[in-house]
């Protein structure tokens, strides 16, 4: 195959398992305050202490500070997002507001520096075999259009005529979610590239397909947090499930992939980098202050429509 090895039977089977797995326990993590506490505070808590201090250790795979990073960046944005929804107020608070893009972004920015730094790497690094070239400084920058994109923080809401108590963010439509995915998966390709069948497909259909369903639009980026919260959790505490494991998929590690991979992120995030602010400029858009730029889309619209809350007027 092109991007792993080939696949037999039950890595199929399994990658299914591992992709209704995440959404199922996002669906857990989202119905209420309590089941939220439980998966993103109580369970790694218990975690960090009695399990992770052993299979996260330096030389494994998941032993690096990324991973490290990562679990708990990931997990307070999970906690964040939690008091966004469940804290009386909160939502209303400007600075609070602030919190989801700079998680984000922080998220975002942790994954550009590792791919920067996995330039230089060409052998086995942590256990994994990771070969470095331009498809790093490629996807790096398309990380960083990732994050100049990142829009209309001050008109995120939470859902009161839903099924659930959810954290919508109206401006994050679905041209910047698949460049962010586009991007994503080139990350874990380039720096992670063994684990980048669960850990890149699977794991990125498990937030997005959510976010296309009406009962969890716009409500990407808290699947995002919880599903990547979930992943980090379980393959910080089983390694070898994508390490050793029959179930393990191994990259292709070939440079052809490598460079198709991240010349789609490059070329994806460009795209929305030009529209973006081909709109912030022509109607005069004050970014900085979390102001909404795709206010006259339809997918916009159609979000405002469904929560049942005035729309503003188009520009």
């Amino acid at each position: 195959m092109f991007l792993w090895e080939p696949l037999t039977w039950y890595q199929i089977l399994m990658f299914i398992a591992v992709l209704c797995g995440l959404m199922l326990l996002n669906e857990f993590g989202r119905a209420n305050l309590w089941t939220g506490i439980l998966l993103f505070f109580v369970v790694p808590l218990i975690l960090t202490f009695a399990v992770w201090t052993k299979t996260a250790v330096p030389g494994s795979s998941v032993g690096t500070w990324f991973h490290w990073a990562k679990v708990y960046s990931s997990l307070a944005g999970c906690l964040g997002f939690l008091a966004l929804r469940y804290v009386k107020g909160a939502a209303q608070n400007k600075y609070f507001l602030m919190f989801p893009p700079a998680i984000l972004s922080i998220n975002i920015l942790e994954a550009v520096i590792r791919d920067f730094q996995c330039f230089s790497f060409n052998g086995f690094v942590d256990g994994m075999l990771i070969i470095g070239g331009p498809w790093n400084i490629m996807n790096g920058i398309a990380g960083i259009l990732n994050i100049i994109t990142i829009s209309g923080w001050a008109g995120i809401y939470i859902s009161q005529n839903r099924k659930r108590r959810d954290m919508i963010w109206p401006d994050q439509l679905w041209f910047w979610i698949i460049a962010y995915d586009l991007w994503n998966f080139a990350y874990v390709y380039n720096c992670v590239p063994d684990h980048s069948f669960y850990a890149g497909a699977a794991l990125l259909l498990s937030c997005t397909i959510p976010a296309f369903l009406s009962g969890g639009k716009g409500a990407w980026l808290q699947h995002r947090a919880h599903t990547l919260g979930i992943w980090m959790m379980f393959v910080m505490t089983f390694p070898a499930f994508v390490d050793t494991s029959i179930f393990a998929v191994k990259s292709s590690h070939d440079p052809a992939a490598l460079m198709v991979v991240s010349g789609l992120s490059l070329a994806s995030n460009i795209a929305v980098f030009v529209y973006h602010y081909y709109k912030v400029f022509k109607y005069k858009k004050n970014i900085l202050k979390g102001e909404e730029v795709h206010t006259d889309l339809g997918s916009y619209r159609e979000l405002k429509e469904l929560d049942r809350i005035p729309q503003p007027a188009v520009a």
